[in-house]
């Protein structure tokens, strides 16, 4: 059994870990702002990643406030998770979604040129199967909370359908935005050779935030002595493990295959990111 001074160094650690990795998440929602500030212009970029960004930190929003504020909410997790009866989500994780909240809708309405003015590419819309994504997992919440209020206690027994899956539903929603939010971007970059326009700044601080992440969760089991602390909050190793892996395939991108920007049109004009079939569907759908 660890000392208690291990212990009390271990959570000083982990909360060193937690804000760092909220810095360097909060941080790389700035760097793709401020270029497309800089160049007025929002081609070499899709409107697909901030749109479906801000819904999905809505949802990790209203998931981290329920874990760590409401008192339902928390009591049905001790329920389910006896051996580790605290869940692990943290302050910095509630302050990390309220800001890129509100910093994933301030990078999407750069794509409203009444608003800011900005170049954009021939084609620069939200896909049409980013849209059906997005009204589905809404509907896909509504129909959990419909049956969880309707079933046998009416979401008040943790041993049955609860409150607490309806939590759970809504963090899924964030963990399943964030597989598909990056691929519209990959694709915009393979077809065009190139990530002029793309913020490597944000990956390299996304990167970060995604290791620190998990490393924070593991410390917090350990100190729980069980790693029902992970599969109690499967949203945030979801996220720090996802993150992870497109972080790599865009630095990959820059720094390997599309090291120098293809000459000719200006800057993606033509190809810009909405266009793939696979998930953005015809931008004149």
């Amino acid at each position: 059994m660890a000392s208690p001074q291990a212990i009390r160094f271990a959570k000083a650690i982990s909360r060193l870990l937690g804000w760092i990795y909220t810095a360097s998440w909060s941080l790389s929602f700035y760097p793709q702002p401020l270029l497309n500030i800089r160049r007025r212009s929002t081609t070499g970029t899709t409107p697909s990643f901030p749109f479906i960004n801000t819904l999905g930190f809505l949802s990790y929003l209203a998931s981290t406030l329920a874990f760590y504020a409401s008192p339902l909410i928390r009591q049905q997790y001790a329920v389910r998770n006896p051996s580790a009866p605290h869940p692990t989500v943290r302050f910095n994780d509630v302050v990390f979604a309220l800001h890129a909240v509100v910093l994933s809708a301030l990078t999407w309405t750069m794509f409203a040129p009444r608003i800011w003015g900005f170049e954009q590419g021939a084609a620069q819309r939200v896909g049409t199967t980013i849209w059906g994504i997005a009204i589905g997992c809404v509907l896909a919440v509504m129909a959990v909370t419909g049956f969880v209020a309707a079933g046998p206690g009416a979401g008040h027994d943790a041993q049955g359908w609860a409150w607490i899956d309806v939590v759970y539903a809504v963090s899924y929603l964030k963990l399943l935005i964030t597989v598909i939010k990056y691929i519209p971007q990959v694709q915009t970059n393979y077809r065009r050779k190139s990530t002029v326009g793309w913020s490597i700044e944000q990956i390299l601080l996304d990167l970060v935030g995604g290791g620190l992440s998990v490393a924070q969760l593991a410390i917090d089991s350990l100190l729980e002595g069980d790693w029902s602390g992970v599969t109690g909050n499967p949203v945030k190793l979801g996220l720090g493990y996802v993150s992870v892996i497109f972080d790599v395939i865009f630095i990959l991108q820059r720094y390997v295959f599309y090291r120098q920007p293809r000459r000719g049109p200006k800057e993606g004009e033509a190809e810009d990111g909405e266009r793939s079939r696979l998930l953005g569907g015809r931008e004149d759908e």
